[in-house]
């Protein structure tokens, strides 16, 4: 079977898609004669393989309201004669190629996301993009939230959609190291939907613990600003992209995670799966997406409201106040984690609807 699996990225971009569709393609690669077809970030064609996986990184023309126009994607859609044609979406030019290149292959998507900021544009783009969910076999998101909170899943019939937890490989955290000061964490690209203004402002009264924010992005002299203003830089570190053994320390090593988004641009928030495996406790936000239903209120974690600072800090003093909460809630993360969102499952779930009715 020639599956064909068309993203925006792929490793070593470490967003949370990219972690799910390396994860999904190794897992797929031995069942299947899979390639993965994504955006380079120049102007030029790249065919490599990334741990098996054939990986072709087209060249990008241009970008432009977050989507990459690759020209030579309808070209290369016909050249591999697919049997099936998997789309992650949002992915507005993927779904135009697919099209352009004479709908190949049965076609399957992963909606990871709506399509938030772009409102004009999503007008227009509308009535296609209906189109295109129509055409697809089944069309598969990793929680039921991602259907309900939907404009365009919600009104599609239960046949043509299909619920598959997104899953991580069991992963080999370090010991924890014995600290000097306890500190939180949050990781994420430092964005407008993630809110670590939030939680910098939330962390600010709680003098005895530290805050640690592992990312990039176009907010960060902002955020460093804001930790300026508010008399807590030596408390706060954002150490920018860090390795992933140093990644996995500070899971080891940290109280307890932190997802403070603010939108639903954060549609599940796969970080929660990495710090459940580590044992860790979650604080995440009550966004109308799929992050509350990973992190179970009161099982899990805390799930508070988006953009309150208040109720974001109380939970956090909570947490910190109390570490009988914090070995019961990061108890039942872990066991949810590896029962609830293996990567085996995942996999196992996604090929079978790759299988032709009878």
């Amino acid at each position: 079977m020639r599956v064909v699996h068309v993203g925006k990225y792929y490793w070593p971009y470490q967003r949370g898609i990219e972690t799910y569709l390396k994860t999904l393609a190794e897992g797929l690669n031995p069942l299947c004669d899979l390639t993965v077809i994504v955006s380079n970030d120049k102007c030029e064609t790249v065919e490599e393989n990334v741990c098996g996986v054939h990986v072709i990184r087209l060249a990008r023309c241009f970008h432009l309201n977050s989507t990459d126009f690759l020209f030579g994607l309808p070209k290369k859609l016909k050249e591999l004669k697919p049997d099936i044609v998997h789309i992650h979406l949002p992915n507005p030019w993927a779904e135009t190629a697919w099209k352009l290149a004479g709908r190949p292959g049965r076609l399957f998507i992963s909606y990871h996301s709506d399509i938030i900021r772009q409102k004009f544009l999503l007008k227009l783009y509308a009535p296609f993009h209906r189109a295109t969910l129509e055409s697809a076999e089944k069309i598969i998101v990793a929680t039921p939230n991602h259907i309900k909170y939907s404009p365009f899943l919600s009104k599609l019939g239960e046949d043509k959609t299909a619920v598959v937890h997104y899953g991580l490989p069991k992963i080999d955290f370090p010991a924890p190291r014995s600290l000097a000061r306890p500190f939180i964490l949050s990781v994420g690209q430092l964005v407008y939907y993630k809110g670590f203004d939030v939680l910098i402002k939330a962390v600010a009264d709680i003098p005895d613990l530290d805050l640690v924010i592992v990312g990039c992005g176009p907010l960060e002299k902002k955020l460093i600003k804001l930790t300026e203003d508010l008399g807590i830089k030596e408390r706060v570190k954002l150490p920018g992209h860090v390795s992933r053994e140093e990644l996995l320390k500070y899971y080891a090593d940290c109280e307890f995670f932190v997802l403070s988004s603010t939108f639903r641009s954060e549609a599940f928030g796969i970080v929660q799966l990495e710090a459940f495996q580590a044992g860790k406790p979650v604080i995440s936000t009550d966004l109308p997406s799929g992050v509350p239903y990973v992190n179970q209120n009161g099982k899990t974690g805390i799930v508070v409201p988006p953009g309150d600072v208040r109720a974001l800090n109380e939970a956090m003093k909570a947490l910190h106040g109390d570490p009988e909460a914090r070995q019961r809630f990061g108890s039942a993360a872990r066991e949810r984690a590896l029962s609830d969102f293996s990567a085996e499952e995942m996999v196992k779930r996604t090929f079978a609807l790759y299988s032709p009715k009878a």
